[in-house]
């Protein structure tokens, strides 16, 4: 199901030329659940990718920042954190009227209840609660400076 506030004819040609070897975007379908950014599964003949937008509309300037987290997960990318390829990051007068990034699909799940309900057991509930804390510990050991992100936090510098 495409999602109307996209233009699919417009943006597959801009993919195929801003992203190495995209090809053949047949399908856009917007995720159902998420935080604040419109996310998008997109489908093509080169695989699948997730695309990122700001909101339609007039927005705060301070207010979804996709550029920003473009930044941090590319610079992540060479760290023990894991995270998908960020593949382009769009300006705000793109195909689709707003800036946008794509990345990477990776299967996964999605927990939204912390007790995690949905995991099997108490052994399959440890491993994923050992899996969030080896992440966690991983985000810890990045070193900003290192990976260019020495001035995020700091006023004007997202």
């Amino acid at each position: 199901m495409s999602d109307p506030v996209l233009d699919q004819a417009a943006l597959a040609p801009y993919l195929e030329a801003n992203i190495p070897g995209f090809s053949g975007l047949a399908a856009v379908e917007k995720f159902k659940s998420g935080q604040s950014n419109p996310t998008y599964l997109l489908t093509a003949a080169s695989g699948r990718y997730v695309l990122r937008a700001k909101p339609p509309g007039q927005l705060l300037k301070s207010a979804h920042q996709v550029d920003r987290e473009f930044r941090v997960m590319s610079a992540l990318a060479g760290t023990a954190v894991p995270v998908p390829a960020m593949l382009h990051l769009s300006a705000e007068g793109s195909p689709i009227g707003r800036m946008f990034y794509v990345m990477d699909f990776l299967d996964g799940r999605i927990f939204w209840d912390p007790a995690l309900p949905e995991a099997g057991d108490n052994d399959e509930r440890a491993a994923i609660y050992d899996a969030m804390n080896d992440t966690l510990a991983a985000l810890h050991e990045v070193d900003v400076e290192t990976v260019g992100l020495g001035d995020f936090g700091r006023p004007g510098h997202y």
